[in-house]
Parts: C-alpha cells; structure tokens; sequence
C-alpha cells in the first residue's frame, strides 16, 4: 500500500525544474502602443487568464463600478480590487451583494485582492489585531467570491524567524477555511523579509497546508534581487496567483527602483515569454494579473490604458508559444 505524500515533501522534495532555457528579453519602448481600436487581441496560450489590478487604473480615483466596466469592456477575464476601493462602495450604502451581481453581469471573476495587516511580526497584541483585520477582510472577500488574498509582509518584520512566520501564516490559512478565500503571502522586493523568492516559498513550504501558496510579481523580483529564472524551481501548485509588468529599458537599480516605474508587459526588457514558458511548464495554469503604478498612464483615458496593457499582455502569452531563440 503506498503512502501518502504531503504537501510538505511534494514541494521540498520534489521541486520541479523546467525543460525550457531562459532567454534574455528584447528592449522595447515603453511608448509604443499597439491600435487600441481594435479588438482585444485573442491571448496566443489559452491557460492563462488575465486579470486587472485595479492599481493599473488607481491614479484615476475612479469608483469600483466604473473600474469591473471597464475591465469588461476591454476583455479581462476577472479582476483584483483594493480594500479601500470595497469600503468607499459600502460606505456609501450600497451592498457586496449587488457588486458580485455586477461581477457576475460582466463576466469577471475576482482572482485576488490585497490586504496589509501585519500579520507576519513578533509582537504578539499587534498579530492578534493583524487576525482580526484578516478575518474582516476575508467575510467581505467571500461576499464577491474573491479566490485568493495578497498578505505581504508589512510591518516590522525584518528580524522575524521563517519558521515563526510560517506557524503565523498556516494559523491564517486555518483561519481561512470557512470563507473560500486563500490567504498568499505576496513577495515584496522592498521589505525587510520575504523580499527574495526563497524565502517566501520557505514560508510557504513550512507552513504545511494544503492551500499555502505565494504570490510573485515581476518588479517586486526584480527589486527584491530574485531572477526570474528561479520560477521554475518551484512546482506550479505553489503559485497563487502571478503579477505581470515589465521593467523599463536602462532601469534604475533595484534599490532606487519603485513601483512608478512599472510598464506594460512587453514594453521593458524582462524576459517574459520565457516566464511564462518556465510558469507552464511547472504546471502553473492560474491568472496572471496586470499590476501596474505608473503616473505616465494615470493621465491617459483610463478605457485605453486597460485596453493597451491587455493587449500587450496578449503579445507577451503569444510570444510564448513561440519557441525560445
């Protein structure tokens, strides 16, 4: 009779490494757009659905409704909302109820949020208020049927044991049980802990659940000093989730970089073909999201700049398809 495996050795013992090669990326202008008049163009590997952060279109202060339209409009497959774009909508009376009835109307699917309770540190009274505030934020997640929550590690976490943190996350992903909505612990390339790849899939990987998973992004790995190369060391199930943006050509260095300088898929020099090559064939096959911060497309129509990024990240999933030079 076999004996079952777990999570735990599944993912310590059996890291996978893909068979595709990693490739530099082709320096392209960030100012080049394709014709956004057209329609979306089709994604070139159907395993991929793309999401909308909302952050892409956050400098347009524009109201959640407007922002699930929008999205729809241009195509996305689902989207990912910030809390306080949540709380403005329920604070001026109206219910999460009618929301999902709205995502639901445009076809979209809520593939993550984000949430920032210092659920990581040492001091035991902040963690426990951290719970509570996870706790909220996940009833109100549930309501629009939200499948995952970005949870990096904010406050003061720069001395914190990976093993003491991996106890605190598997204690949220039990909290979590009863809201169809998994916690994941989102890499951030500027924070004190879990800047780096390894760390936060150790975390992950100690936590010992079945649900526990992280959340990459292409500027915070680049940032954080994690080659993009290192995705496919880890097995798809541990990704829940993938933000896409690109890194402009002749960047600033990772610890001058910052979120404003994010592009559209495609328009840096990130290797992101081979990225989602190396995501495929560790078997990843849930959304990538567009997440983007950048002031110079807070001043465009917000219609065109979700149109654009779309069809970009269209381009980057086409190119994939292609074989590696």
């Amino acid at each position: 009779m076999s004996t079952p495996v777990s999570r735990r050795q599944l993912l310590a013992t059996g890291i996978t490494l893909a068979a595709a090669s990693t490739t530099g990326g082709t320096r392209q202008s960030a100012r080049a757009a394709p014709d956004t008049h057209a329609e979306p163009q089709r994604p070139g590997r159907p395993d991929f659905p793309i999401s909308l952060n909302t952050s892409t279109l956050r400098g347009h202060k524009l109201p959640i409704t407007e922002v699930i339209d929008i999205a729809a409009e241009a195509g996305y497959a689902g989207i990912e909302p910030w809390p306080d774009e949540l709380d403005r909508y329920t604070e001026a009376g109206h219910s999460l109820r009618d929301l999902r009835q709205r995502l639901d109307d445009r076809g979209l699917a809520v593939t993550g949020a984000i949430a920032f309770p210092h659920w990581m540190v040492d001091d035991d009274t902040a963690r426990a208020k951290a719970y509570e505030e996870v706790r909220r934020h996940l009833d109100r997640l549930s309501q629009i049927k939200a499948s995952h929550m970005a949870l990096p590690p904010a406050g003061e976490v720069k001395n914190v044991d990976l093993l003491a943190a991996a106890e605190r996350y598997r204690e949220l992903l039990e909290l979590s049980e009863n809201f169809g909505v998994t916690p994941a612990i989102e890499l951030w390339g500027f924070a004190a802990n879990l800047s780096r790849l390894g760390q936060t899939a150790l975390v992950a990987i100690e936590a010992d659940h079945p649900r526990a998973c992280i959340l990459p992004d292409v500027y915070h790995l680049y940032k954080g000093g994690s080659s993009l190369r290192t995705i496919r060391c880890l097995h798809g199930s541990l990704y829940g989730g993938f933000h896409l943006n690109d890194i402009p050509a002749d960047p600033p260095p990772p610890d001058q970089i910052t979120d404003a300088h994010r592009v559209c898929p495609g328009d840096g020099i990130m290797p992101l073909a081979q990225l989602i090559r190396d995501l495929h064939a560790v078997g990843y096959r849930g959304a990538v999201s567009v997440e983007l911060f950048n002031p110079d497309y807070y001043r465009q129509d917000p219609r065109l700049v979700a149109r654009t990024a779309l069809a970009k990240t269209h381009a980057v999933l086409a190119a994939a398809t292609k074989p590696a030079s």
